[in-house]
């Protein structure tokens, strides 16, 4: 039988629509225990009494990996193994539970990922990211494609390279995904586990420039610091390929 994960939901209550989607896709994805963090003053009344969560904070300080951070810290100290979902993304049936069983298998991954179906503002799919083994190699050099949703992680791993860093508004995910493949192994699980929703009021679509140049940004980082000056050579052409891809898929939603 599975063990109960962590997940965190961070929320300003500004999608109502999309929240109880995400919170169900939650419950329906396997055994967990549900933080939700908004901004003072949220009721999350509705969704303690439906048991769609287990318990609500507050965020303490502005800024999304803060609080994703803090939401982090209040799990329980038994679970072993996190992640967080967005209010407008969803978890596929059972994800919860495949992500699980490979984390606790014996050669102990640090991240598990599957594939993810990116989804319109009301549900119809766009297209699906299979990603595959190789998305964890290309994280030196290319792109970030390990979807965040539907990702799973060690808890203990996540600490020890220092959480989200609050030095990054949209790539943060990558700059974690990227350190914990460094300190132990990145696993491919061959099943679409979550639905990201592309629409004009996502972080990663609406400023999308912003998020390229911040994952490339990560990338550099952690560069030997003497490849880091001729860097430039193969990083603008990835930022533009990966801003272009972007926009591929924004104009394809439009049509």
């Amino acid at each position: 039988m599975s063990e109960r994960v962590g997940m965190v939901v961070p929320t300003i209550g500004g999608r109502p629509e999309y929240l109880p989607l995400a919170l169900q896709s939650i419950r329906d994805a396997g055994k967990a225990y549900v933080i939700l963090v908004g901004n003072k003053g949220f009721d999350a009344s509705e969704f303690l009494a439906s048991g769609l969560i287990d318990k609500y904070l507050d965020e303490p300080e502005p800024g999304l990996a803060a609080k994703i951070n803090f939401g982090f810290r209040a799990l329980p100290k038994d679970i072993r193994f996190i992640n967080w979902l967005g209010d407008d993304d969803l978890l596929t049936p059972g994800s919860l539970t495949a992500a699980t069983e490979r984390l606790a298998q014996p050669d102990e991954p640090v991240l598990v990922f599957g594939g993810c179906e990116y989804i319109d503002p009301n549900g119809k799919p766009i297209f699906t990211n299979k990603s595959g083994p190789w998305a964890v190699p290309l994280l030196r050099v290319g792109p970030q494609l390990i979807p965040q949703p539907g990702a799973l992680y060690r808890r203990d791993a996540f600490e020890r390279v220092g959480g989200l860093s609050n030095k990054f508004g949209w790539a943060f995910d990558f700059e974690l995904f990227y350190s914990l493949s460094e300190i132990g192994k990145a696993v491919y699980i061959p099943k679409v586990l979550a639905n990201f929703r592309w629409h004009p009021g996502s972080l990663s679509v609406s400023r999308r420039r912003e998020s390229v140049n911040e994952a490339s940004a990560v990338r550099k980082a952690h560069l030997p610091k003497l490849l880091r000056p001729i860097s430039e050579l193969w990083e603008w052409p990835v930022r533009q390929a990966t801003y272009i891809a972007g926009l591929r898929v924004s104009k394809k939603l439009k049509k």
